[in-house]
């Protein structure tokens, strides 16, 4: 289902996270680590509070990106060619959305981090609501250790481990000259019950917005 008119070219009904090589493993080789286990590992912290949570735990989170899918080559160049892509409703539902962008040493910053620091300074800190915010809040700007300026990432956010389902996933995001190979390796896999079938649209990062249209309108 559609949330946003199909003629507002800066919007996306869908969000995307970008695998990259890790672990001795290409950035492909990651991206069917994680279609195989059915979930996304919240490994890093993000958000203002990542040095002063008192569980950090809390602050672990998975990333992804609401920049329309035409446009996705901004995020490839930085991140890599391979995706797995979800709807917003299958995020909002299981808890994530969008974070919020405020610029370093503002009101607005300063006004969070002094509520920080009072949650900090409580008997049992870690129970303070402040701490389920903070995943979702990014500093903007200039810092002492350097600056910081991705809010072009759009960025969205799950907190904790992102576990589903071979129907949650919309697409995958592949070089588009790997896509028979990405189809026949599933298509065995399902033959064969070896593992999970991915066997929906398949996108290029660096396709135009017609091309995005046509391979999502295609069935898996």
């Amino acid at each position: 289902m559609q949330a946003y008119n199909p003629e507002w070219h800066d919007m996306s009904d869908y969000v995307v996270h970008f695998t990259s090589a890790a672990n001795h493993r290409t950035a492909y080789e990651n991206m069917l680590s994680i279609l195989g286990d059915q979930a996304l590992r919240a490994g890093n912290p993000f958000g203002i509070a990542r040095p002063h949570a008192p569980n950090i735990a809390t602050q672990r989170a998975v990333c992804f990106s609401e920049i329309p899918l035409h446009l996705l080559g901004r995020i490839a160049d930085r991140r890599g060619e391979y995706g797995i892509g979800f709807t917003k409703q299958f995020i909002m539902a299981r808890g994530g959305g969008p974070i919020w962008y405020v610029e370093h040493n503002s009101v607005t910053d300063n006004a969070i981090r002094t509520l920080m620091q009072q949650a900090v300074a409580e008997p049992t800190p870690v129970n303070n609501t402040i701490w389920a915010l903070t995943p979702f809040i990014d500093s903007t700007g200039d810092h002492p250790n350097g600056r910081y300026r991705f809010e072009w990432e759009r960025e969205w956010r799950h907190v904790g481990d992102l576990n589903f389902t071979v129907q949650d996933v919309a697409f995958l995001i592949i070089p588009e000259n790997l896509h028979q190979n990405a189809r026949s390796f599933f298509e065995d896999a399902l033959q064969e019950n070896t593992g999970p079938a991915y066997l929906c649209p398949y996108i290029h990062a660096r396709w135009d917005q017609d091309r995005v249209r046509q391979a999502l309108a295609q069935q898996g």
